[in-house]
């Protein structure tokens, strides 16, 4: 094989090669764009004519009056709520009044037949007979001792057997009224003698009858309830408020109250009650603030929302139209180079005219979009779009 074959051979290997090399790289290839680290989807260049329409600066520091919502309900007042019970051993005869309607205080509620009470009724009539004759045995004793006929001992010994026959008729007497009998009641059986097993069970205060918890012809025992009655012209609004904000609390405190079934009507008034003391398994301090119901507009067990407001204090506040919404989440655009910016998390705290409190996510000395970040936002998701598409 001579030198020249040599030569041609290893001349037409270094040109093929070349020629594989040159088919297999990109023609449209830069130098520049070789090592170029993927773009970050929260960062965007803006233009000089898009930066004039931003407008800059850092949050401001003005004072806020802290609003707290805290998940409350409405309850009848307690003072004003009454539970009926049974003061005899009986059985239910009659229920006049019905569950939501309203009675005046006497107003018959129910009415019960017990052999307890007529007992009591001939024990009362008993007693009472003996007064009546030992009254006339004194009578009659004071004029034989002026006719020298008894000895002064005969007539103290029928001094005393009148008091005692009156304590007794006392006693009988309080037994028919811790039985429930009226003193009306008692006054007319002394005068007719007539004994009524039938005892009326009437509402001790104005109000509605909000539960009956018997039924006609049921053995009632004393102390069982019977009804409870509540005045409904005044309620409660009471609320569990979290011990973190305990230092906050104090009778006569200005709070609000939201109520969502009644189209979030809203009302002020003053904490009436903070309790002493904290809940264990909640960890929550129970208030209450007296709510005026004239007009019946606000019904027990309503769910609210009772708004407790802190004094006024200095903190860091962004314009509501600075917040970027992305999913759950509320960004900020933060001023990275003249001509970046980056789209960061924040936490924020209340609306107060059209601010919201900054809580945390930027620093002191960062200079902030406060004006114009809706469309800076449109600018990062078409850049966004354009590098994800290249």
């Amino acid at each position: 094989m001579s030198i020249a074959y040599i030569v041609l051979r290893l001349s037409l290997w270094s040109c093929l090669t070349l020629l594989v090399y040159g088919c297999s790289a990109d023609p449209g290839a830069r130098p520049s764009d070789q090592g170029r680290a993927p773009n970050n989807p929260h960062e965007v260049v803006v233009s000089s004519e898009l930066l004039a329409r931003l407008r800059l600066g850092e949050p401001e520091q003005l004072p806020v009056k802290v609003r707290i919502p805290v998940p409350a309900r409405i309850e009848v007042d307690g003072s004003r709520t009454v539970l009926v019970g049974s003061p005899v051993l009986a059985r239910v005869t009659r229920l006049p009044v019905v569950e939501g309607e309203r009675v005046q205080r006497g107003q018959v509620v129910g009415i019960l037949h017990s052999t307890e009470l007529s007992a009591a009724q001939q024990a009362f009539l008993k007693a009472l007979a003996t007064k009546q004759l030992a009254l006339r045995a004194l009578e009659r004793a004071q004029i034989l001792l002026d006719a020298g006929v008894i000895s002064n001992a005969e007539f103290h010994r029928r001094e005393v057997e009148l008091a005692e026959a009156q304590a007794e008729l006392g006693g009988a007497r309080d037994q028919l009224l811790n039985l429930g009998m009226s003193s009306a009641h008692v006054e007319r059986l002394e005068r007719t003698r007539r004994i009524e097993s039938a005892l009326e069970i009437v509402a001790p205060i104005d109000g509605t009858l909000l539960r009956r918890h018997v039924t006609i012809g049921q053995v009632v025992e004393p102390g069982d309830v019977l009804f409870e009655i509540s005045d409904l012209s005044s309620l409660w609004l009471v609320a569990d408020v979290p011990e973190q904000y305990a230092g906050m609390l104090f009778v006569g405190q200005e709070v609000e109250a939201q109520v969502p079934s009644l189209d979030g009507r809203q009302v002020r008034g003053e904490l009436s009650f903070v309790a002493p003391t904290v809940d264990p398994p909640t960890r929550t301090i129970r208030v209450r603030m007296n709510l005026p119901n004239p007009q019946g507009s606000f019904k027990p067990a309503m769910m609210a929302t009772m708004v407790l407001e802190r004094a006024p204090a200095t903190q860091r506040v962004l314009p509501s139209s600075a917040v970027v919404r992305e999913g759950n989440k509320e960004f900020v655009f933060v001023q990275r180079s003249p001509n970046t910016f980056v789209l960061r998390p924040v936490e924020l705290g209340d609306e107060v005219e059209n601010h919201r409190v900054l809580l945390g996510g930027v620093q002191p000395g960062e200079q902030v979009v406060l004006d114009g970040a809706f469309h800076l936002n449109n600018e990062r998701r078409q850049q966004q779009f354009r590098s994800e598409g290249a």
